[in-house]
């Protein structure tokens, strides 16, 4: 998925957040935005996503604006993970079970992220219940389960181990490249941003 972006504006009261003249996301890449804190990259993640809908100007995808099918085929991993109260199997399910699909070949795509985010181990296990790391794992795995056109990543890997950074890493470009799904993930580390992006935007 490409996204355009043209005289972005955002305003928080009277503070200006973000005035992006032009911007170009590629199809099929993994984009690295970089910045210093409080330059709005979160922000900008929120309007890509559909989750903020007050700003000015224009963001197309694929050369037109936000629909439900759209919506449908993107998905956005935060800093903070968010599960459910359920199991982790259950966590990753869920967008598979509500975009329908049949039973066994949904089965067959959650237990293939879960063994590829090496989490075999926490199945059965409380997600709200997990540690840093576990949560992460658990949500990049729903994130993905679904295969994404776009998917959007905001510091995905902050303040957890570095095996568990390795993991996340690893699978996140294992992903672009088997899918060709277009990834943008938000980062103040540099290093991470060489290691993933195919392209850097500094904010």
């Amino acid at each position: 998925m490409e996204i355009k972006i043209k005289n972005l504006k955002k305003y928080y009261g009277e503070r200006q957040i973000l005035n992006i003249e032009e911007m170009f996301i590629e199809r099929g890449k993994i984009t690295g935005i970089t910045g210093s804190n409080g330059c709005g990259k979160t922000t900008l993640l929120g309007i890509i996503s559909g989750l903020d809908k007050e700003y000015s100007g224009i963001v197309t995808y694929n050369g037109i604006k936000l629909n439900k099918e759209i919506i449908n085929n993107m998905t956005i991993v935060f800093q903070k993970p968010y599960l459910f109260r359920r199991t982790v199997y259950e966590n990753i399910e869920y967008p598979l079970k509500v975009r329908g699909g049949d039973k066994k070949e949904n089965k067959n795509l959650v237990m293939d992220i879960i063994k590829r985010l090496e989490i075999e181990d926490l199945i059965n296990k409380k997600a709200h219940l997990l540690s840093g790391g576990e949560s992460q794992k658990v949500t990049l795995a729903r994130a993905l389960v679904f295969k994404p056109k776009l998917l959007l990543l905001d510091e995905p890997t902050s303040n957890i181990d570095p095996a568990a950074i390795e993991v996340l890493e690893r699978e996140i470009i294992r992903f672009n490249k088997e899918t060709n799904s277009t990834i943008v993930i938000v980062t103040h580390n540099m290093d991470q941003s060489k290691r993933l992006g195919q392209r850097i935007i500094e904010m």
